[in-house]
């Protein structure tokens, strides 16, 4: 049961950081938008920013919950 915790507890860090690093591409290319007035630039990086939010809500909501199935 500790090697189930534990790859849990690793799945949920890896998801929130990819999660993390979606939103951080979403801001840059955001930035890069209004800097330019492109706006495709910014609706890609809004686009970006919600599905990184997104992401890190899986990893911090669902992933904890698959501890239940092998508890």
């Amino acid at each position: 049961m500790a090697f189930f915790s534990s790859a849990i507890n690793i799945l949920q860090t890896l998801v929130v950081a990819i999660g993390a690093g979606l939103g951080v591409w979403g801001v840059i290319n955001l930035m890069e938008g209004y800097g330019n007035d492109n706006p495709g630039a910014k609706s890609q990086g809004i686009k970006q920013l919600m599905s990184g939010g997104g992401v890190i809500l899986i990893g911090t909501q669902l992933i904890p919950l698959l501890s239940g199935l092998f508890g």
